[in-house]
């Protein structure tokens, strides 16, 4: 399908007081814009972030790791079909205009809109991974091959956007080697 929608209802589990326990929760994913793709949750990560915020330790929780198949992509969206394997991590969107967006710095990016807690492009605010569906911006959305067992990939989304920009600013100034995530994630 390769349209833009309503918003549609999504069933999600979230943590609602400070107690940390999840409960099924209803809510409404914003409307599939001409650069968003609607991904079909299959998987989410958890690590001890999650867990800690659950449980109110920063007064929010964070659900990223996110791994799913394409259900819906918007008009412009080039690089992906509904049916591909995809995943999504901390980020749905971000300006894509400022200096950070164009040099593929987005994390420093003053506009960015996390996967969770953000405050989306329709003024609502992102809820994260455990969920139905999401809608993501396609510059956010990572293939992963067809044979890779989707319950392995969702944690590597949040490992590869912890060691990301200190890997690139201290340690390949350092070290002469090249890092190649493409072969894994393909975007």
């Amino acid at each position: 399908m390769s349209s833009e929608g309503a918003k549609e209802d999504c069933l999600g589990w979230a943590a609602r007081d400070p107690s940390g326990r999840l409960s099924p929760y209803k809510f409404s994913r914003r409307t599939v814009g001409s650069d968003d793709v609607s991904i079909r949750i299959t998987h989410c990560g958890v690590c001890y972030a999650d867990v800690a915020w659950t449980r109110n330790m920063s007064g929010r929780s964070k659900y990223p790791l996110i791994v799913g198949i394409v259900k819906q992509v918007g008009s412009s969206v080039q690089r992906f079909k509904v049916g591909d394997h995809v995943g999504v991590g901390t980020y749905v969107n971000s300006c894509r205009e400022c200096e950070y967006c164009n040099d593929g710095l987005e994390v420093h990016c003053e506009k960015m809109v996390l996967t969770f807690d953000g405050i989306d492009t329709d003024g609502t605010v992102t809820k994260g991974g455990y969920s139905s569906h999401i809608v993501v911006h396609e510059r956010y959305c990572f293939r992963i091959p067809e044979n890779y067992p989707m319950d392995l990939a969702a944690p590597l989304l949040s490992a590869g956007i912890t060691v990301y920009t200190p890997m690139i600013r201290v340690f390949l100034q350092m070290v002469p080697v090249r890092v190649e995530f493409s072969n894994f994630l393909q975007s």
